[in-house]
């Protein structure tokens, strides 16, 4: 494991020998075996049903781990499961849906899918990866998963196959007695065979039935967004995940390490970043609850979790670490080194604060769906500056660009200039990033950097800032919301002229979806009214805008497009002036600007004699910036 402190570090991994020239492994089931045969009795996974921290738990070695996968490849082939056929999972966590997501991989390719989206997402997303196999859960209670998976089914007739995950086998007395009298009904009406996952997987041999890929390939469909009526899909290779394992194993992991990672496994930070990590690694993952931190009890037993299996790194996200901080910490932390963060911006004040409660420092770094994910960290031993994203990988070539639509390079811009972030690495599939080929047109900048969509700059250090987003996505927890969907549904009130959804700053999920609305002339409708109308309309519950407001007129450009940049200043200036208010406080937003280097920033004032320490706290659990306003 290499030290990793500086520009300079990542320079000299680099300036070793070319990506293409590295002894990697050229499949997903080569890395498996090498790791396996390495550490064959080390820990690989861990799953605990349930969050006590003396509750049973599941742990399989790496010896282990290869068996199921192997076992899990060998199923989907017997089910006609080739290189080119998907098979879809949507599935809760647990050690099944683990083994799947990378037998999925081996056999062919693994399209995992959120099972919080409605039936008829899912059913879009089995119909776009074009899904011959579903696995997905057997009836259960506290969680409508098979009951979507059965109206999706419906509406995806090119599955032929579905796998059911039965639970039940985490239970013991009494709840094992008592779950087969309560579950729920499912009445299925469609034309797939459904087969019981364990029994089926019991029948398959422990040693790969066919020739694993002779190379790379993609292997991987992961959706992204999902509150518009159809996800994007973008396309993983193999090359792409032992990267991303490359990276862990070089950088930060080794076998002697252990990850507790609560996140989805639908979510390229767990499946492509945490299970890349162990598998080039060696190191230990624990997965804690179906539901990962949504889970009942995670929260209050977090660090417990950590103190029972000797945790050295945390994965998490923002809102999880506020939720984090509002529970003592009441446990042995002393094997803790690092935590990482991810998925969304990371307020300053949450950094202190975790920071002192636990002495761990957090991570925060940067990744994408469309780029198999890795794209920069803050230094693990070096300096970390909070606010930015840290530094580009090793084999990662970052610009920051200004492009035309087809992707025609405009001007590179220099250092402390914003413009697009563009990326370069293997993780990034040039030409077929989505599987929809009228997605890819204009994405890469002179046919090579992946256009992000995120607006940023480069220091002179090479640290890499976030400033905004070039696209137009409300990115709530993590979880990517298109404001046109919300947009469309206010726009079909009779009422409405024009809307604007924005994400407006949140203390605990970074942003929440909110409306700006201009009525027709002469129209009366009361903002209450409109949300209601929204929420009736939009299918997900968390892109249903949570405040409206009805101006006189939206901001418009010169041709007439709603300008959201004046939107997001009226949000900022509300919520943080609410917050202010809320404190105590005697001070206020007066404006917000755009700063060049910064994006848009709070400008306050005093109202009178003003605890300035506490506004930094109170201000600090928001990601965007603010600056005390000069004198005039």
């Amino acid at each position: 494991m290499a030290t990793y402190a500086s520009a300079a570090d990542r320079d000299a991994i680099q300036n070793e020998m070319n990506w293409e020239e590295r002894d990697v492994p050229a499949t997903l089931y080569q890395l498996l075996d090498r790791t396996a045969r390495r550490f064959p009795t080390g820990d690989a996974f861990t799953f605990q049903f349930f969050s006590d921290p003396k509750a049973d738990a599941e742990t399989l070695t790496w010896q282990e781990m290869q068996a199921a996968i192997t076992r899990a490849a060998n199923l989907f082939r017997s089910l006609g499961v080739g290189a080119e056929d998907s098979v879809a999972l949507l599935m809760p966590n647990c050690t099944e849906a683990f083994v799947a997501l990378y037998g999925a991989q081996v056999a062919g390719i693994a399209a995992p899918i959120n099972p919080l989206l409605d039936a008829e997402q899912i059913a879009g997303i089995l119909r776009e990866t074009d899904a011959k196999v579903l696995v997905t859960l057997r009836a259960f209670p506290k969680t409508d998963v098979a009951q979507k998976a059965a109206e999706a089914l419906r509406l995806a007739p090119n599955v032929e196959t579905v796998l059911e995950v039965d639970l039940l086998r985490y239970l013991s007395f009494p709840k094992s007695w008592i779950v087969p009298l309560i579950r729920p009904k499912v009445h299925p009406r469609h034309t797939a065979r459904i087969l019981r996952y364990g029994d089926e997987i019991a029948r398959q041999s422990d040693t790969l039935d066919f020739e694993d890929s002779p190379g790379d390939r993609v292997s991987a469909y992961f959706h992204t967004g999902g509150t518009t009526g159809m996800p994007k899909v973008a396309q993983h290779l193999y090359s792409g995940f032992v990267y991303n394992g490359w990276i862990a194993e070089r950088l930060l992991f080794t076998d002697d390490d252990t990850l507790i990672c609560p996140l989805p496994l639908f979510h390229v930070f767990a499946a492509v970043v945490v299970g890349g990590a162990v598998m080039s690694s060696g190191a230990h993952v624990v997965c804690p609850t179906p539901q990962g931190y949504r889970g009942e009890g995670v929260f209050d037993n977090f660090w417990k979790l950590i103190e029972r299996w000797k945790v050295t790194f945390v994965i998490t996200v923002p809102t999880a670490i506020s939720a984090l901080m509002q529970r003592k910490v009441d446990a042995d932390l002393s094997s803790l080194k690092i935590a990482f963060s991810g998925s969304a911006p990371l307020p300053v004040e949450l950094f202190h604060r975790f920071s002192k409660a636990t002495d761990v420092t957090i991570v925060e770094g940067y990744g994408l769906t469309e780029a198999t994910c890795l794209v920069a960290v803050n230094p693990p031993d070096g300096e970390k500056r909070i606010g930015s994203v840290g530094l580009p990988f090793p084999h990662t070539d970052v610009r920051i660009l200004d492009c035309d639509d087809d992707g025609t390079i405009v001007s590179e811009k220099g250092v402390d200039e914003v413009g697009e972030i563009c990326v370069d690495n293997p993780g990034v599939y040039v030409g077929h990033t989505y599987m929809d080929p009228a997605k890819n047109r204009g994405l890469y900048a002179d046919g090579k950097w992946l256009r992000t969509g995120d607006l940023g700059r480069l220091d002179p250090d090479g640290y890499l800032w976030i400033t905004g987003r070039a696209k137009d996505l409300i990115i709530r927890g993590g979880h990517n919301i298109d404001p046109a969907e919300i947009e469309d549904a206010l726009h079909g009130h009779e009422a409405v002229a024009f809307a604007g959804a924005i994400g407006q700053p949140d203390s605990f999920a970074g942003e929440l979806p909110c409306a700006y609305v201009e009525l027709v002339e002469g129209a009366e409708v009361t903002e209450q009214e409109l949300l209601d109308w929204a929420s009736k309309r939009i299918h997900e519950r968390a892109a249903r805008p949570k405040y409206l407001e009805i101006l006189p007129e939206l901001p418009k450009t010169a041709v007439g497009k709603v300008y959201k940049p004046d939107l997001r200043k009226r949000a900022i200036k509300r919520v943080y002036n609410a917050a202010l208010a809320e404190k105590g406080l005697a001070a206020e937003v007066v404006e917000v600007v755009e700063d060049r280097r910064r994006g848009l920033v709070a400008k306050l004032r005093a109202t009178g004699e003003v605890d300035e320490e506490a506004v930094v706290h109170c201000l600090g659990e928001y990601a965007r910036p603010w600056d005390w306003a000069k004198a005039s």
